[in-house]
């Protein structure tokens, strides 16, 4: 495989981590966290590893990113910052 791609997809997941982490939008953090969870999908294919990249895409990606974005729109905000 290319070392080349492998690096960019390791790069954009700490990106993303890192982003997630610092974003202080929930419905942001929580796209960040879909994006992450996607990304973390296609390293596992790399290496070879299909069946957990396939769990980490309907259940990280998909499942989890949905209720976290259910959830924030079932909040209600209490300050206007």
């Amino acid at each position: 495989m290319f070392w080349q791609i492998d690096l960019a997809i390791l790069t954009l997941v700490v990106v993303t981590a890192v982003a997630s982490i610092m974003v202080k939008d929930l419905l942001g953090a929580a796209i960040l966290f879909g994006a992450y969870s996607f990304l973390m999908c296609l390293l596992w294919s790399i290496m070879g590893a299909v069946d957990v990249a396939f769990t980490e895409a309907s259940v990280g990606a998909g499942v989890s990113s949905v209720f976290f974005v259910a959830a924030v729109f079932r909040t209600s905000r209490r300050t206007k910052d």
